[in-house]
């Protein structure tokens, strides 16, 4: 008999969950309700919430709203979603995580505090285009320098003081290379702040998915194709489980995969819905 396992650690971090409870309730209401953006990044939980009546929107059809109820979702906007919000009387149901919304408030502080921009580099170690950096950089006007591998780092002017933070689902061991790379070649007259600005909650995970995989025959890794969160966490099962493999939905499971295993483990990122796995695991008992 194969032993099925769902990891306990992998699932809807505090920020998802949060968003989707709000969004829940509001639909519950039967109240008209857009989000501003994928909810989460996870297309069968998006359709799932679909179905209860969420409409999901680009910033372009929120330009053209007047008078509706949108639903910011954890990853935060910058501050120019809330100004247009407030000139076409648009009700913000803000779902920002709380990790999140402390790391703008320090960069916009940082931004707030610069008296002469052209001799500090805030530089926010994040995926460019991400929804998340996307807020963090407006913050800064625009200003803040995106880097999204220790690679780019040389991109930065070394002469020039740097005051370095990070998307909070970065990976964390890379955050500490860039920091380490930076000290090194930074000019003496120049001065370098850094802030760990990763969620514990995420970091945490790399460790424990390793561990994880490392115990299983095979793994099945479900998440979305956006999720970045999920790309790094994926990586962290291959890289002790060299039989992982990274799913969208329980359809996508190969049956010739389970031939001749003992142990199969199923795990996902902070974006991946518990209910998913379960059905993961369903198909596999019935194959």
């Amino acid at each position: 008999m194969v032993n099925i396992e769902i990891d306990s650690g992998s699932g809807f971090c505090f920020g998802v969950t949060t968003a989707i409870k709000k969004a829940e309730e509001e639909l519950a209401k039967g109240n008209k309700l857009y989000c501003l953006g994928d909810i989460v990044h996870n297309g069968q939980e998006c359709e799932r919430l679909k179905k209860m009546g969420l409409i999901t929107i680009n910033h372009d059809e929120f330009a053209r709203l007047h008078d509706v109820k949108v639903l910011l979702r954890a990853h935060g906007e910058p501050p120019e979603t809330y100004e247009l919000a407030k000139a076409n009387h648009i009700e913000i149901i803000d779902a920002t995580c709380p990790v999140v919304l402390r790391l703008q408030q320090r960069i916009k502080q940082e931004y707030a505090n610069t008296a002469d921009s052209t001799q500090k580099q805030i530089v926010i170690y994040g995926k460019n285009g991400h929804a998340e950096v996307l807020g963090l950089v407006g913050q800064t006007r625009g200003e803040a320098i995106v880097i999204e591998n220790l690679a780019e780092v040389n991109r930065l002017d070394f002469n020039k003081d740097i005051c370095l933070y990070s998307q909070t689902t970065k990976s964390l061991d890379e955050f500490w290379q860039i920091v380490a790379y930076i000290k090194e070649h930074i000019s003496p007259e120049a001065n370098f702040k850094y802030y760990d600005t990763i969620c514990r909650q995420v970091a945490n995970r790399m460790p424990n998915i390793r561990t994880f995989a490392a115990e299983h025959d095979l793994i099945f890794f479900v998440c979305g194709r956006k999720s970045s969160n999920g790309k790094i966490l994926f990586q962290e099962c291959k890289k002790v489980n060299s039989n992982s493999y990274l799913i969208d939905q329980p359809e996508e499971i190969d049956r010739q995969l389970l031939e001749n295993v003992h142990s199969i483990g199923i795990c996902g990122a902070t974006s991946t819905p518990k209910w998913l796995m379960e059905e993961c695991r369903k198909v596999i008992l019935n194959y």
